[in-house]
């Protein structure tokens, strides 16, 4: 009797065994189907034709942003620009003065009047290498994808707008690839950056030094609680300005000599 239960098991054991190799073998067919169907379908659906998660766009932004934010931060800290020329020599840093006398007693004459332009125009010409350089890359990186790439060139341009800097190429762009076609009238770049607000209180206090030889800080961080506003009195009678963005960590700094006293004053930080 048991020997006839034991036997009845097995072959009931052995029946299950087989129904699960016998559904494995279905569904390993309906997935081989599947991929099959999704294979020769692949061209008509123009899967291969969509551009990927690296677009013109993306290309760009990560081509560019590194080197675009440190300029960004190069031309802050020397007062807005890239070379300064008439500067003072400060922690290692050369700093423009955007507002100078060199006579002592005399107030400062503003140097650089139009502040937010000239520092846009020194951050748009500090990337000008860079820009043909991505811009070269990216045609040779569709191209290698088999697209056909038309790329017209014209102007780009720098905008300051709130918390952040962005940059608009004014460039047409077009791939085509199996019949699909992608255009592109604009790409951008942005980094974030408060440098336009830091420029206008920079611009107050530029006024106030040109109006009355010196300029009162504490009034700036009591109306903009992220700002801090430091002024370091130098034994020449410079006085550097450094702006930090508490939250942020951007900074603008930039040199001012205005009602000097002989014999210098102050300390030399």
């Amino acid at each position: 009797m048991c020997e006839k239960r034991d036997k009845k098991i097995n072959r009931l054991l052995i029946k299950s065994k087989r129904s699960q190799v016998t559904l494995f073998i279905i569904i390993a067919v309906l997935i081989i189907a599947a991929a099959a169907i999704i294979y020769f379908l692949y061209p008509k659906l123009g899967i291969g034709n969509v551009i990927s998660a690296d677009t013109p766009q993306a290309y760009i932004q990560k081509c560019m942003g590194e080197s675009f934010e440190d300029n960004v931060e190069k031309i802050s800290v020397q007062g807005g620009s890239m070379n300064p020329v008439n500067y003072y020599a400060y922690n290692g840093d050369n700093i423009e003065y955007l507002c100078y006398s060199s006579s002592d007693y005399e107030k400062c004459v503003m140097q650089k009047p139009l502040l937010v332009q000239s520092t846009g125009l020194e951050i748009k010409n500090s990337i000008k290498e860079n820009v043909n350089l991505c811009f070269n890359n990216l045609e040779e990186n569709y191209k290698s994808k088999g697209y056909e790439v038309s790329l017209t060139r014209k102007d780009y341009s720098l905008e300051f707008l709130p918390k952040r800097i962005e940059v608009v190429f004014d460039y047409a762009l077009t791939l085509n690839k199996g019949g699909n076609s992608e255009k592109y009238d604009k790409l951008t770049i942005s980094v974030n950056n408060n440098l336009y607000e830091l420029l206008g209180i920079t611009n107050s206090i530029l006024n106030s030094e040109a109006s009355y030889g010196d300029a009162e800080t504490t009034v700036y961080m009591t109306y903009y609680p992220w700002l801090k506003v430091e002024k370091k009195l130098q034994t020449d009678g410079t006085r550097v300005y450094i702006l930090t963005n508490r939250n942020e960590g951007n900074k603008f700094q930039f040199a001012s000599r205005s009602i000097a006293l002989p014999g210098g004053y102050g300390i030399e930080e």
